[in-house]
């Protein structure tokens, strides 16, 4: 009996130390995409978010007890260990989203599907308007009191409460830089009433994770507005586009969405404003694929497998697929995944703020196909060539692993090269000249098997 008791008390201190050793090596290995909600689980008030070398917001935990961390890594959206009723959004869909109709192995729970715009915000949000007409319903209708949404601060842009829904049109783009949930949970018990929040996926299961833990925030925040995400960018991308656009210092008011309603979808802008309150802009197809080749990219996106924010009460993203591509002010493509969401849509159609229509599961892949065979199709490699120097790896779902041909490596080799390199090159000199010439012959070699890549798929088909 004493000799089970030992082992039982080692096997428990060895499991504590595991945990806050899998904190540090999240943080190290670049699996952090600073969410921030891991902070508000330190009661003693010592760790914080801030900007590291490489321009992404991460927490600085060093002042944290082992008790702290424990509770830090299990809200933690790439947590390598957590425990079996929320290990992946599978179960903690099957615990928020359990009335959902409709289940589909690569978009999760939902009601129903569309595609459209709001009328009266299509043409100043970055793609159909759909967030912001969904924003001024929560408030509208009383669902929630306030909204924790990006908007503009200062001249850049973080989270901020919102309890008016005639200054919803301030909100209505998409900001490419890094922001944090950080003071959600820190203020949220000096917040009256309820709580609506916006976010990419991994920012959304973090806030899952928290309501799993807490289950009465569960009212608290009773409505999420997910925002499907092509991955997170350093702000070392904003530094890149502001100096193309000609603003040799600092910038501020970046607008990364510029649309041209004469255009196509994917032909918009980035503009900014210099210290003179000098408007630079510049268009992006320019500068080449900023997305695909994973330029400025969180490493920690490259180990995702929730295409489109699962866990979300709406989801909403652009209609990257054809007709709607054409279309210059831009579509978004909506999942509804409860029913208080569904009715908002559907009420938004019958009253005609809304310009949409539901499209069958097939169509509205087609918007995300990129990203399943990025995140999904690679996964399995990407996730055993990094084990090499990795040994602890955020905890994925094993249905997505599949075995991808040689050409395929060979693509999502490069495009890791590209993304690491992207960030230190920048780091060490940032500035244009020289970071396209010490980026050139990666992503022209990048540009090479991604073409040969493609040709074979067809081959094959």
């Amino acid at each position: 009996m004493k000799e089970n008791r030992c082992i039982n008390l080692l096997e428990k201190k060895y499991h504590k130390k595991l945990k806050t050793v899998m904190l540090d090596k999240i943080i190290n290995g670049g699996f952090c995409t600073g969410c921030g909600v891991c902070v508000s689980e330190d009661k003693s008030e010592n760790s914080f978010m801030k900007e590291n070398e490489y321009g992404f917001l991460v927490p600085d935990i060093l002042e944290t007890s082992l008790k702290e961390r424990e509770n830090m890594i299990r809200v933690c959206p790439f947590n390598p260990n957590p425990e079996e009723e929320a290990r992946d959004e599978d179960k903690l869909a099957s615990i928020f989203l359990n009335k959902a109709s409709n289940t589909d192995s690569q978009i999760g729970k939902f009601e129903n599907l569309y595609v459209g715009y709001a009328n009266d915000y299509r043409e100043t949000s970055s793609s159909g308007g759909i967030a912001t007409f969904i924003f001024k319903e929560l408030l509208r209708n009383k669902i929630v009191d306030t909204l924790f949404v990006v908007t503009e601060i200062d001249g850049s842009y973080g989270y901020k409460l919102f309890s008016s829904y005639e200054e919803i049109i301030k909100i209505s783009k998409t900001r490419y830089i890094p922001v944090t949930l950080q003071e959600l949970f820190l203020k949220i018990n000096e917040i009256d009433g309820k709580i609506a929040v916006s976010g990419v996926g991994c920012f959304i299961k973090a806030i899952r994770l928290k309501q799993f833990y807490n289950p009465e925030l569960k009212n608290k925040i009773p409505f999420l507005v997910g925002i499907i995400c092509g991955g997170l960018k350093s702000r070392f991308f904003t530094d890149y586009l502001s100096q193309h656009a000609g603003i040799k210092e600092e910038y501020k008011n970046q607008d990364y969405r510029i649309k041209d309603k004469n255009s196509t979808s994917s032909d918009y802008s980035f503009g900014a404003y210099d210290t003179d309150n000098k408007f630079f802009k510049v268009k992006m197809k320019s500068l080449g694929d900023m997305w695909g080749t994973g330029l400025f990219k969180a490493n920690a996106c490259d180990f995702c497998d929730d295409v489109t924010t699962e866990l979300a009460d709406i989801s909403l993203g652009d209609a990257w697929m054809q007709p709607y591509v054409k279309d210059g002010l831009g579509n978004s493509v909506i999942i509804t995944r409860s029913s208080i969401a569904d009715e908002l849509i559907q009420k938004g159609i019958i009253n005609k703020e809304l310009t949409a229509d539901q499209v069958g599961l097939t169509t509205f892949k087609k918007s995300q196909q990129g990203s399943f065979n990025h995140r999904h199709h690679a996964l399995k490699y990407r996730i055993e060539k990094t084990k090499k120097k990795f040994k602890i790896i955020p905890l994925k779902r094993i249905r997505f692993f599949k075995n991808i041909p040689l050409e395929q490596k060979l693509v999502q080799t490069k495009r890791m090269t590209v993304r690491k390199k992207s960030i230190e090159l920048w780091y060490k000199n940032s500035n244009i000249k020289d970071f396209e010439s010490g980026m050139k012959y990666d992503l022209i070699l990048l540009k090479v098997l991604t073409k040969l890549n493609h040709k074979i798929r067809k081959y094959r088909k």
